[in-house]
């Protein structure tokens, strides 16, 4: 949104005033509707300080007002919708119902909103929109799956499914992170314990020694007296730091690309989020092409709903590919992210007229892959884990016995 000065005559008197808007047309028509007077002239102006500070205030909270629908909610919400809508009744009516019914506070504002925008004459799809964050893009990628074929009950059906399928990796994800996780913050909250309370007995014998400490030793007395006289100043800039990265992803698309390609540098997420997006990816648009919509079309679709951008740019390259004449199978292959198999699936179906059943196997293929890193998961990161442990223990262990041996030495006339 941009700032406008509307300079408007009241009563013989000049005043200017400012608003935001999308461009000068719609600022034009804005200040007509909104201020009484002439309106001799509008500009786009510099925003003042004081509405910035407001605004990025506002868009600061936001970030952290939000709240997304439990899982456990929306699937249920999203199969008794359609239920309901196969039934015959009314969207509308529908969205109200589970409203009224429902416990979870996000999905009762949310589908009260729906509904309200939807008896002013708004499409689902187009509501849905404003509750992104909320629902999730493959939510809203279903309904206008549903609104195209003019089979929403069945869009609804396949949604709760694909819905159960993602909230199953999910917790199968969890349960594969809950040891290693509970593992490491048993060592922080133990290396912690030992920093502040037991390195800084050992910092005063060092002292009376007098020697020229080891390199491990100064490491763990510069952490002992970091974490004992400034621990509440590091509790707090890890605090500001998790806040100001969150704003950052939410609000900043550059922060939010460079991001998502360190995570795509990294040794076990790297797998993890290219065959989830391959997978949700493929799952989408086999619904998509099954169901007889365009490919062109079917890709805009499958890929709005992709959240990691730098992939999201690579098959917004595969829509460039088609919409010139090429074939789906070239403009996959361009972007470097299929086996040959899948190509040569790809290829088999588009030349047979077998597509949507071949893609539908390429969707089956990746979430296939997916599982299979998911049940690897703890073993995959127990090497790293073991790593970081060793490391903990070997600096303690140097840092504390390196000097008592020179000590001993040094007794011993040595």
């Amino acid at each position: 949104m941009k700032y406008f000065i509307a300079t408007v005559l009241t009563r013989g008197k000049k005043e200017e005033l400012g608003f935001y808007a999308k461009d000068k047309q719609e600022a034009a028509s804005f200040a007509k509707l909104k201020f009484s007077g002439i309106i001799i002239k509008v500009l786009e102006g510099k925003e003042p300080f004081e509405n910035q500070f407001k605004r990025f205030k506002i868009d600061f909270l936001k970030n952290f007002s939000k709240k997304k629908i439990k899982q456990d909610s929306l699937i249920a919400a999203v199969r008794q919708l359609a239920v309901m809508t196969n039934a015959g009744i009314s969207i509308h009516d529908s969205l109200s119902e589970i409203a009224s019914a429902t416990d979870d506070q996000a999905l009762k504002t949310v589908f009260s909103k729906l509904a309200d925008d939807i008896n002013s004459g708004h499409s689902m799809s187009d509501s849905m929109e404003n509750f992104r964050f909320e629902l999730g893009n493959l939510a809203i990628a279903m309904v206008q799956l549903g609104e195209k074929t003019g089979n929403l009950d069945d869009a609804l059906y396949a949604l709760a499914d694909m819905l159960e399928e993602i909230r199953a990796n999910i917790v199968k994800f969890k349960k594969a992170m809950a040891y290693p996780r509970n593992v490491m913050i048993a060592m922080a909250v133990a290396f912690s314990v030992l920093l502040t309370y037991v390195v800084p007995q050992f910092k005063d014998i060092f002292a009376q020694l007098g020697a020229d400490l080891p390199a491990p030793t100064i490491i763990l007395l510069t952490l002992s007296d970091l974490l004992v006289n400034y621990g509440l100043l590091v509790l707090l800039a890890i605090i500001t730091f998790i806040f100001a990265f969150k704003y950052g992803i939410n609000n900043n698309k550059q922060f939010k690309l460079g991001w998502h390609k360190v995570l795509l540098r990294m040794i076990i997420m790297k797998n993890i989020i290219k065959f989830s997006t391959l997978s949700r990816f493929t799952l989408v648009f086999s619904e998509l092409i099954r169901a007889g919509i365009p490919i062109a079309e079917a890709l805009d679709t499958s890929i709005e709903m992709i959240d990691n951008l730098p992939l999201k740019y690579k098959l917004q390259s595969v829509r460039f590919v088609v919409e010139k004449g090429g074939t789906l199978n070239k403009g996959l292959e361009e972007t470097e992210l299929f086996e040959n198999m899948i190509l040569q699936m790809v290829r088999a179906g588009e030349d047979s007229g077998t597509l949507d059943a071949m893609i539908q196997k390429v969707a089956e293929y990746y979430k296939m892959r997916f599982d299979a890193i998911i049940d690897g998961l703890s073993e995959a990161i127990e090497p790293i884990m073991l790593f970081f442990i060793a490391a903990m223990v070997i600096l303690l262990a140097l840092g504390i016995f390196l000097p008592m041996w020179d000590m001993g030495n040094a007794v011993q006339g040595r």
